[in-house]
């Protein structure tokens, strides 16, 4: 199914690039459409180091919408490497990939040090003793337009592997994509069943002025990092689930107008009233056939907000765009990525 037509025509041009890959704990197995930009556009087909444990080949032909391109990436991090940036508030722990081995993809063999050259990964440290937050810096290498993005997550936490594998592919575009801990090491665990009390003591531990503190740091050191360094002169935020809420809270007090656009994926305990309050653009993509993300709560939104849009995907549940379960949610997420692509050309590049 494909959103509204007036969200997709308005989030949509028709020549970006494409990409995705991978990263941390072992990924469900499944190809993706790849390209990505730089000064002479192409295509590379790239693999994990967990691809030789993985049924690569039954999953192209389960998957054949998207099977043209397997995007995989090796992305092991070494101990080693240079500082960031130098900037006084960042302790810089992990260097660039691990890149130094050969990978096979459908009969063709590619060298990984060509491959990691897309991406450099950090481990960061924003800030200092207990106002300090982790968070990972995902940095494009050929082709960065120097636009920095904030990269909200779900409750399973920055170092998830899905949220990893969509800032990646991000990142491919020519973005530098920061993931902050926004759990402060204890995020909610994908092999914990949910349970409504369970759940809300663990949510009940995340201070929401916590939250919002680090969040507020991590966008002063996209400020000073790119903005106030004359890089770029326009921001990015996206938010998934748990982050999509938080989105909509860190543009409503964004008087300094640090950022110039936001993409919010199927928000939840979204408050509607603060739409009146969010000036920067925002995409918000959800299913119709979510009950943490009502479509009720989205046309609200979409309505106060200035400039904002909603792509609405039929049979859609909570998840889909970032954790996708089916061929059919396999197409519906590559389209609200490229919807998402063409929405942050739009705003912050365009």
């Amino acid at each position: 199914m494909v959103p509204a037509a007036a969200a997709v025509a308005a989030a949509s041009p028709a020549a970006l690039p494409r990409s995705t890959s991978p990263r941390g704990r072992r990924p469900r197995a499944r190809a993706c459409s790849f390209r990505c930009a730089g000064p002479s556009a192409r295509s590379s087909a790239l693999v994990s180091s967990y691809v030789s444990q993985v049924q690569v080949q039954h999953k192209l032909q389960a998957y054949p919408l998207l099977s043209f391109q397997l995007a995989l990436v090796l992305f092991h991090v070494q101990k080693s490497g240079s500082a960031g940036h130098g900037h006084p508030r960042i302790r810089q722990l992990r260097g660039r990939p691990d890149c130094s081995r050969q990978a096979e993809v459908m009969g063709s063999t590619v060298d990984d040090d060509e491959a990691c050259e897309l991406v450099s990964g950090s481990d960061l440290v924003i800030g200092e003793g207990d106002d300090s937050v982790s968070a990972y810096l995902f940095k494009a290498v050929k082709n960065n337009n120097g636009t920095g993005i904030l990269l909200l997550s779900d409750i399973f936490g920055f170092q998830d592997s899905a949220t990893r594998d969509f800032a990646y592919r991000v990142a491919c575009n020519g973005y530098n994509v920061l993931v902050p801990d926004l759990f402060r090491g204890n995020p909610w665990k994908l092999n914990v069943p949910f349970d409504g009390d369970s759940f809300e003591r663990w949510r009940a531990g995340q201070a929401p002025g916590r939250v919002s503190g680090d969040i507020d740091a991590c966008t002063r050191w996209l400020v000073d990092e790119f903005k106030a360094a004359g890089v770029s002169k326009k921001l990015g935020v996206i938010g998934f689930c748990y982050g999509g809420g938080r989105l909509v809270e860190t543009l409503a007090r964004d008087a300094e107008s640090c950022f110039s656009a936001g993409v919010c994926f199927y928000g939840s305990r979204m408050d509607a009233s603060l739409g009146d309050r969010v000036a920067a653009p925002v995409l918000f993509v959800c299913g119709d056939g979510d009950p943490l993300c009502p479509v009720e709560t989205v046309r609200e939104l979409e309505g106060r907000a200035r400039g904002a849009r909603a792509a609405v995907y039929a049979g859609r549940g909570h998840g889909f765009a970032h954790r996708p379960q089916s061929v059919e949610e396999d197409g519906d997420a590559e389209d609200a990525f490229n919807a998402m692509r063409g929405w942050l050309h739009d705003h912050l590049l365009a």
